[in-house]
């Protein structure tokens, strides 16, 4: 996978080949294409693989013993080093190149990617919702925006080049904001 994605990263989505990867890494075409099925199959187990780093990080059985501030940090702390991590950066970069040429595989990243760490947060503000924690009538576009904040302009200067990624308490500051900013938001009126 990390040979993938560095010949990803270099020759870009629609120049890559499999033969490429095969020489960085040894095997065959065989191998991949049972293991992947095709070259898009390996770009979205390289999304796959990383958006479980941060959504394995919530065990659903724990979520409901924490404290909505405790949850969203922790989720925003994994959600903001994996978005910063060299592998996702390249991810969005290829993404942002190729989603005129390949509008299936920029849908299937965000499916897979994005996507799927937004319903994950959807579900567990859900439930804060049900245990009256918050008043939020739509919690995935709440959990959207909150992602969103994570995300952010600084996210963006560092796949266009403009910063180098920020340090780890540069991420942390940058969440604790947005959990700060979110909370007010969504807390009923007396908790604010």
């Amino acid at each position: 996978m990390q040979a993938a994605a560095e010949v990803f990263f270099e020759q870009g989505y629609a120049a890559t080949k499999i033969d490429a990867i095969i020489d960085r890494v040894g095997g065959s075409k065989r191998t991949i294409y049972n293991e992947f099925g095709n070259k898009e199959g390996l770009f979205l187990a390289l999304v796959v693989e990383n958006v479980d780093k941060v959504l394995s990080a919530f065990p659903i059985g724990e979520i409901g013993t924490r404290e909505l501030r405790e949850t969203l940090t922790a989720f925003g702390q994994h959600l903001m080093a994996v978005y910063m991590s060299h592998t996702l950066l390249g991810i969005y970069r290829i993404a942002i190149t190729e989603a005129n040429r390949f509008p299936e595989l920029v849908k299937s990243f965000y499916e897979q990617g994005p996507g799927r760490a937004t319903s994950q947060l959807a579900g567990i503000l859900e439930d804060a919702r049900n245990r009256e924690e918050i008043r939020a009538d739509d919690c995935e576009r709440a959990a959207g925006h909150f992602v969103g904040m994570i995300r952010g302009n600084l996210h963006l200067q560092v796949v266009l080049g403009l910063r180098p990624p920020p340090s780890g308490e540069e991420m942390q500051q940058e969440v604790v904001f947005a959990v700060e900013a979110f909370l007010r938001g969504v807390l009923p009126s007396s908790d604010k």
